[in-house]
């Protein structure tokens, strides 16, 4: 890489993970900077897996406040992040680099349909169990599990816009706040990055340059986002969800 290059894939590693932590999405800054330094999709998407995940661990770390009295929560939802995290990764080398180009923008629209809908929706739930007496699931129960393994797959596939799915199931199904479930988030996304990236090691290829510039930027990226997302109102975290999402959507139809 030339020093250009080089400054280039550090500041998307920061972006990206600023971003991540936020919202999501980050990976829609630093793959396209990847390829415009030659490497081959798949090589990039690899490396791009590899040096995202200090983004992720940093991330959570810095919403460590609003991870407490989340642990058994985590863990549950960590077992199928992990399963769907490893199955996405093999299919990213199985399958077509194509395949999944059409169904992930109406995957993201979907999530940011439900995300804009989630306050209504969850009153809605809410009015339901106080009729019913029907009391809360803390996790989401077998549809939250299987919504997120599910996205969890595609996560190990590409990543980009996973942490936008994850909240918009999380904050249809679970009764909390938004910056709580934005915490849990963070974490699910460290587990699929790190079980997608321990595989990658052993069986793909991948750019040692590239990784270490990313990993650098996006732990630094990580701090930075922690910092600015949890002092957004849950209004305007919901809006810049939105917006990301829909530029998202744009660069993914436009690839």
């Amino acid at each position: 890489m030339s020093i250009w290059e080089i400054l280039a894939v550090f500041a998307a590693g920061v972006g990206a993970g600023t971003i991540n932590t936020i919202v999501g999405s980050g990976t829609l800054i630093t793959f396209p900077v990847l390829l415009a330094t030659g490497l081959p999709p798949v090589t990039a998407t690899v490396s791009n897996a590899l040096g995202l995940i200090p983004g992720s661990i940093s991330g959570a770390i810095g919403y460590r406040k609003e991870l407490a009295g989340q642990r058994r929560r985590i863990l549950k939802l960590s077992v199928g992040a992990a399963v769907g995290g490893l199955t996405g990764a093999t299919l990213l080398l199985a399958l077509p680099s194509t395949a999944f180009e059409t169904i992930v923008p109406v995957l993201v629209a979907l999530a940011l349909v439900l995300v804009i809908l989630q306050p209504r929706i969850s009153k809605a739930v809410q009015r339901r169990r106080e009729r019913t007496g029907t009391p809360a699931r803390p996790d989401g129960g077998p549809l939250l599990f299987t919504g997120l393994t599910l996205a969890s797959v595609y996560g190990g596939y590409f990543t980009a816009a996973q942490g936008i799915i994850y909240l918009s199931l999380m904050g249809m199904l679970v009764d909390d706040t938004l910056q709580r479930l934005n915490a849990v988030k963070n974490v699910l996304a460290a587990v699929v990055n790190t079980i997608a990236a321990l595989f990658f090691l052993f069986v793909a290829d991948f750019d040692w340059t590239a990784v270490v510039l990313i990993a650098v930027g996006s732990a630094i990226g990580g701090q930075i986002g922690a910092k600015v997302g949890r002092r957004l109102s849950p209004a305007l975290l919901r809006a810049l969800i939105v917006v990301v999402g829909s530029a998202a959507i744009v660069q993914l139809l436009l690839r």
